[in-house]
């Protein structure tokens, strides 16, 4: 099974990519051109930003809403969970096709706010860049949440009673103690939602089609296009691509790794005189991690 759908998908992307178009030649023909071409490097540079964008929004909605999902009943966590889930596997066709409803030229609230007189999506084009990052954020924020909720479960209450009584208000706990906590779910997080933005294809496609310049739509354009077939140029894009994400995901686990050697190193760093009054948030932030180990 790994063999079948991994690792001859990867070898046929990287060989092809290697070889020329028209006589199957060893080349590095697709990378030049696919590196020297501004049309391509605008793509690249569209899904990054559009990633970066998307992913930055996400994690910071995200976070907000696991701190409020830890903070209901567990009947009502448990359904919101549900009802996240749904929505992280809500992509696709049937997104852009439902934003198109709601939100489109003559969508349900476009029309709906133009009668009743209000401004609301006056200047808003669902098919710019504006609109395409709304859709992305769309299923960023519910995977986010899905993600990051279960590490606020993490920090225990008596920690923020420790802080409390020695002196550090509920801005320091977060700052010192919660945040460096969280770290490394955050920076984890973050790399999983570029590399699904980078990685989205149908829902770009079906809102924008080929108007908008993105890498994975110019990959799809490239193998299955109705007038010139360049496979072995898509195939080294789509190295291009894997490269940027992988990229992404190594980035963020060496920052999760000095983040856990961060606060090992603050945990077994012993209090110096006078500390407990003026950093309290350091002494518990010591308590919470002996109490962890």
């Amino acid at each position: 099974m790994v063999l079948a759908f991994q690792l001859a998908p990867v070898w046929s992307m990287l060989s092809g990519s290697f070889r020329s178009d028209a006589d199957s030649r060893w080349t590095w023909h697709n990378y030049y051109t696919a590196l020297n071409s501004p049309f391509y490097l605008k793509a690249i540079e569209n899904s990054l930003l559009i990633s970066a964008y998307s992913s930055l929004i996400g994690i910071v909605v995200g976070l907000v809403c696991a701190y409020s999902v830890t903070r209901f009943a567990p009947t009502v966590r448990d359904r919101i969970l549900m009802l996240s889930n749904m929505t992280s596997n809500f992509a696709g066709v049937p997104l852009a096709f439902a934003y198109i409803i709601l939100l489109g030229s003559n969508g349900v609230f476009t029309l709906l706010f133009r009668e009743w007189g209000w401004n609301v999506f006056d200047g808003f084009d669902l098919y710019s860049w504006t609109g395409l990052t709304l859709v992305y954020v769309y299923f960023q924020v519910p995977l986010s949440l899905l993600l990051l909720y279960p590490s606020f479960y993490g920090i225990r209450e008596q920690w923020k009673e420790a802080a409390s009584m020695l002196g550090a208000s509920s801005w320091q706990f977060w700052r010192s103690i919660g945040v460096p906590i969280l770290a490394p779910a955050i920076f984890g997080t973050l790399g999983i939602l570029f590399a699904n933005a980078m990685g989205a294809y149908a829902t770009a496609y079906a809102l924008v089609g080929g108007n908008y310049n993105l890498l994975a739509i110019r990959i799809g354009s490239i193998v299955s296009g109705d007038v010139t077939n360049q496979p072995n140029l898509g195939s080294a894009l789509a190295v291009l691509l894997a490269c940027t994400t992988l990229l992404a995901v190594s980035l963020n686990a060496w920052m999760t790794k000095r983040s856990a050697r961060y606060l090992t190193g603050a945990a077994k760093a012993p209090p110096r005189k006078g500390f407990v009054r003026q950093r309290g948030t350091g002494v518990a932030l010591a308590e919470a991690k002996e109490g962890t180990g």
